[in-house]
């Protein structure tokens, strides 16, 4: 192993270590399931935001955003600005109105129990289907997460791609196993502020070594699609204009907030009104920034590799493009390896930070939800609290099995993820907490017709190609982004449904009135 390798390794150990010891430090915090799932709902607005953020974009926004910019340009910025406004529009409009709800409808810890307790579900035939929706799309989510680690280390240390996925699932694994919510509501501060710097150093140091006068040229000789003014138009994409169904499509990934579980339980756990205030704000900057600069990556990258073009000359994939940069400016002097070894933490705290959260919910689901809220309701806190760290590790053994394949797209399955959340969860939650006439058959309706809408689209092959005689799924022959259809047809069947059926109850509606003036 060269010396360089040994700094960077020294740099990941001691990165890792201190995951660990933030997640036993909080082990012997964590004395019931309240503590597990909201840490007792005491985040300040620093860790609500950075940790809320940094769960959100995950491995995604260091390794599928600037992958795909830099294979097809610009126009996949139109992702980031769907993903910004739907940010903006969660803070402003969800996470006040939802922190008070929860703690108005029995003090929910879970999102599954919320819709529970909103609509009065004697039958609990919401916890049930929103349970099942939580397990089936966040273990094709966490999948996710796993692969772009096992494709950091691989890429890094050279290492076995099963190998090196496995130590990135070990250590995920632990921290979330010992410590809970705020074990990884800590750590995801710590690794938003570590991708921060990651994402505003590396692309800027590319730029002037590249020199901005020189970027253009480059950018043309490594043979994008339609020049370099293509690549860098955001109304272009592979060199050919970008339809109306092309921005619909990327734009939509905006309404999947509104529907993600391990974002909106950042929004119930935040200590007072005043903490979320102070969450809006910096959390909002940090997304923007982020963005922006997964962007930048992508564009400076194509330029600072060359003559190397990822994917092309090489068998290394482009969502590896921001792993190479750093490779190149820092891994190859000695005297930087170290830092460059803790920029490259920068990937890994980004991956860690989304699959930590989803294990936590996932298992909030099944310990919570289903075992306490049906199986066996009479559990006590602590039973409760072993069936869910039993749940953490059953549900990282599925996702892991899932990612053994090393061809997986980061960015294909996170797409599928978050349709499935936004289209089942997305308008329940937004019409919940707004409209008062929304009733118990209008939301099963809604989080049924949301996530099957999401499957059939995106999995069903409906269409035969007469090309090279495969069958097509509904994505594929349209181009429309499962989201948007699933989100639309949600959305319309709960109206549809709410105004045909009974209207809720006094004390549901008194509930609602409550919770628009209560400042819990």
């Amino acid at each position: 192993m060269s010396n360089s390798l040994v700094w960077i390794l020294l740099a990941f150990a001691a990165y890792m270590m201190l995951m660990i010891i933030i997640g036993a430090r909080y082990a012997g915090k964590t004395k019931n399931s309240e503590d597990f799932f909201l840490g007792g709902r005491n985040l300040n607005g620093w860790v609500a935001a950075l940790s809320a953020q940094a769960s959100d974009m995950s491995g995604w926004l260091l390794m599928g955003l600037p992958g795909s910019v830099y294979a097809f340009g610009t126009g996949q910025a139109w992702i980031a600005v769907g993903l910004f406004i739907g940010t903006v529009c969660n803070w402003l409009f969800i996470s006040s109105r939802l922190r008070r709800y929860t703690i108005r409808a029995n003090n929910s810890l879970t999102l599954p129990a919320y819709l529970e307790n909103r609509f009065h579900d004697k039958r609990q035939i919401l916890l049930v289907a929103s349970s099942v929706v939580i397990v089936i799309f966040f273990l094709v989510y966490t999948a996710s997460a796993l692969t772009a680690g096992g494709k950091l280390f691989s890429s890094v240390f050279g290492v076995n791609y099963t190998a090196a996925l496995t130590i990135g699932a070990a250590v995920i694994l632990i921290y979330t196993f010992l410590g809970g919510f705020m074990a990884v509501c800590v750590t995801d501060f710590i690794q938003g502020s570590l991708m921060l710097v990651g994402i505003l150093s590396v692309p800027l140091i590319a730029y002037f070594m590249t020199g901005p006068e020189n970027i253009v040229g480059i950018l043309g000789d490594t043979g994008v699609a339609g020049g370099a003014s293509s690549f860098l138009n955001i109304m272009e994409d592979s060199g050919s204009r970008v339809s109306a169904v092309y921005i619909i499509s990327q734009l939509a990934w905006g309404l999947g907030y509104f529907g993600m579980p391990h974002i909106l339980v950042r929004f119930m756990a935040v200590s007072s009104e005043k903490e979320l205030k102070k969450s809006k704000m910096i959390a909002i900057i940090w997304v923007a920034i982020s963005l922006s600069f997964a962007v930048v990556i992508g564009v400076v990258g194509r330029a600072y590799l060359y003559p190397v073009i990822l994917g092309e000359t090489t068998d290394i994939s482009a969502e590896n493009v921001f792993i190479e940069m750093i490779k190149q400016i820092f891994v190859n002097d000695l005297h930087l390896a170290f830092v460059g070894g803790l920029f490259l933490c920068g990937i890994l705290a980004a991956i860690m930070s989304t699959a930590d959260s989803q294990l936590l919910v996932t298992a909030s689901a099944v310990a919570e939800d289903l075992f306490k809220g049906i199986v066996k309701k009479d559990a006590k806190d602590k039973t409760v609290l072993k069936v869910s760290r039993a749940t953490v590790v059953i549900v990282a053994i599925l996702a892991y099995l899932i990612a053994l394949n090393p061809n997986s797209s980061v960015m294909g399955l996170v797409s599928n993820a978050w349709a499935g959340f936004g289209a089942a969860f997305g308008p329940i939650v937004l019409l919940s907490l707004y409209w008062n006439r929304v009733n118990l058959p209008g939301a099963i309706a809604g989080i049924v017709s949301g996530a099957a809408t999401v499957l059939i689209w995106d999995y069903v092959p409906l269409f035969h190609s007469e090309a090279d005689g495969s069958m097509n799924t509904l994505g594929s022959q349209t181009g429309l982004y499962s989201l948007a259809v699933g989100f639309l047809i949600s959305m319309l069947l709960i109206i549809v449904v709410s105004l045909a059926t009974k209207k809720p109850s006094e004390e549901i509606l008194k509930e609602f009135d409550d919770m628009k003036t209560d400042n819990l």
